[in-house]
């Protein structure tokens, strides 16, 4: 059945389609602001155990209630005070001490306490016994803050954002299936309600386990919500158009990081910044009377009544005339087209996902395809996440890591109609992964590491535009559905494992970049093996699958053949054509 032989009686891509896609931009905001907010919400700032005796100097004399109180350390490459312990001390001589001095004695504080009081010399490490202080410039409260998420509970915050990957991954099984049973605009509009009400309830958690079983819902909802305006504009437009709504959808995701940086600017506070990423999105359901249903959905389904009615308001707007029973002009279309196919409703049935793996070719395709798909979820995902990590200031770290990606499509567009699929593909991949891996040579020069994450997050920002247009190309029409799903519910694994990756940066700042650049060059190399889509038909059946071979870029580099052989006995080479004197083979 297809239905893009009929979609041009309305127009493939007129004013209606562009009103539509235009419509449809906002939609991507919920994911941006709903799967990275959890950065800020969570944010852990620098904190010190707080003892209580001191508390009356902390305010006017940080620094000598630090020196008396907390121990330093060695932390990625610098000593700075202890997170988790403090000096075993007799606080109370300490005060008396305090009080004996005068401002002016105080104002000049320096180390003399240790040559006053022999006693501090002999003091051992305990664990911070009275909770901490926080560095509250940044953000006056967070989770962390409130709930103590630090030195034992330090994992928690990772934890929360393995189970909010946990949550994607179901999601993504779950209201994939919904979307094919009840549609693709009423299943979006159930995403938004249950996304926009998790997180506002999330603002009222009474605990940090409340809090996690709120989230856990919002990540469930995230990549469904985020794939449903994809889906109806690219069921709206012929094929010619698919990347231009591909690359635009990705700008307005971009938009909606830059925009959550600006959000997360104004409102700091946890519980308020939960409501300011939510409430505002219920403007969004203004929408659910002017989106339409995918006619190309509807028509999967059976439904050529709605189907049609779609179709005449298309047509009403890109100034088409149809006939007025296009009903059943559409149906005899789509049965006419379905006679003459290759596929049939039997085939269909039969393919299963063991069809991926039978023969070598297909195999090979769908594992370095699934691979690449994992690689670039973990790498994007992970590039984000570790924006705040990167030292100085979080949110202005946050917003370049969206700002740097709108340069990518200016380059992107062009080159996916000229260049093609793979080189763009690899090209992008091994850029941004050695940007990522060249971060471990600068890591004591902040300025050059936040220059090489930037260009990390360009590159991976390019090869996760490319990569889905490249597999739909890539897997036969029998299976397209069913490979894709299987790459990207594994691609989905990324979220999950990416927090902890990110975890054991604690001790090395830019090992969790050392990792995923690694992850991304290998990828990028991979994908030198499959085969160039760009102009190339797509292919219907396995077995037009298996007549495009996979590439080997390597050994065509480094083949000669005997051909073209002259009297001394040389060879030319089939790539560069330069003779290759005296080589026998």
């Amino acid at each position: 059945m297809d239905f893009d032989a009929v979609l041009p009686d309305v127009g493939s891509f007129g004013i209606y389609q562009k009103l539509i896609i235009t419509m449809l931009l906002p939609a991507v905001l919920p994911c941006a602001f709903h799967a990275y907010s959890q950065l800020f919400i969570a944010s852990r700032q620098a904190h010190w155990c707080r003892q209580p005796d001191l508390e009356p100097w902390a305010n006017d004399y940080p620094e000598i209630v630090k020196n008396l109180s907390i121990p330093k350390e060695l932390r990625d490459g610098d000593f700075k005070y202890s997170e988790c312990k403090m000096f075993d001390r007799n606080y109370s001589d300490i005060v008396r001490y305090l009080n004996s001095k005068s401002p002016a004695d105080l104002a000049q504080y320096g180390f003399q306490y240790d040559e006053d009081v022999d006693t501090i010399n002999e003091s051992h490490l305990i664990e911070c016994t009275s909770g901490w202080n926080y560095d509250r410039n940044m953000f006056p409260n967070t989770i962390v803050m409130e709930w103590d998420l630090v030195c034992s509970k330090d994992f928690y915050t990772t934890f929360a954002l393995v189970l909010f990957g946990v949550g994607g991954l179901i999601g993504n099984y779950v209201f994939g299936y919904l979307q094919d049973y009840w549609g693709r605009r009423p299943s979006f509009f159930v995403y938004l309600f249950l996304e926009i009400v998790a997180c506002v309830l999330s603002s009222f958690a009474w605990n940090f386990p409340s809090w996690m079983v709120f989230r856990f819902i919002v990540g469930i909802t995230v990549p469904a919500i985020l794939a449903s305006p994809y889906v109806l504009a690219i069921e709206l437009v012929g094929p010619n158009h698919r990347v231009f709504c591909t690359i635009v959808l990705n700008i307005a995701y971009s938009l909606g990081l830059v925009l959550l940086s600006g959000v997360v600017y104004l409102v700091r506070d946890w519980r308020f910044l939960s409501l300011a990423v939510s409430v505002p999105l219920l403007l969004l359901f203004s929408c659910f009377f002017v989106l339409p249903e995918s006619p190309r959905w509807l028509v999967a389904t059976g439904n050529y009544k709605k189907a049609a009615k779609v179709m005449k308001t298309i047509a009403k707007f890109n100034r088409k005339t149809i006939p007025d029973d296009y009903e059943e002009v559409l149906r005899s279309k789509m049965k006419s087209n379905s006679a003459i196919g290759t596929i049939t409703p039997e085939t269909v049935q039969s393919i299963g996902i063991l069809d991926l793996f039978k023969t070598y070719n297909m195999r090979a395709k769908t594992l370095i395809i699934t691979f690449i798909w994992f690689s670039n979820t973990c790498v994007y995902v992970g590039l984000s996440y570790y924006a705040p990590a990167l030292g100085g200031d979080e949110i202005w770290n946050f917003f370049l890591a969206g700002a740097v990606e709108f340069p990518t499509y200016v380059f992107l567009w062009p080159g996916l109609i000229y260049i093609g699929r793979r080189w763009i593909l690899c090209t992008s991949m091994i850029v941004g992964g050695v940007a990522c891996i060249l971060t471990f040579l600068v890591q004591h020069n902040q300025t050059i590491m936040l220059i090489l994450y930037c260009i990390g997050k360009m590159g991976i920002s390019s090869a996760f535009v490319v990569l889905p247009l490249a597999a739909s190309e890539l897997y036969p029409t029998v299976v397209r559905g069913l490979g894709m799903s299987v790459s990207s519910v594994i691609g989905m694994i990324g979220p999950i494992v990416i927090p902890l990756v990110n975890h054991m940066g604690s001790n090395m700042l830019v090992l969790p970049l050392i990792i995923m650049g690694s992850l991304l060059t290998i990828g990028g190399m991979a994908s030198l093996f499959l085969p160039e889509t760009m102009g190339k038909p797509l292919p219907q059946t396995i077995a037009d699958g298996e007549n495009v071979p996979l590439t080997n870029p390597f050994a065509d580099l480094f083949k000669c053949n005997k051909r073209n052989k002259n009297k001394n006995d040389g060879l030319v080479c089939n790539v560069c054509n330069i003779e290759i004197k005296n080589l026998k083979l």
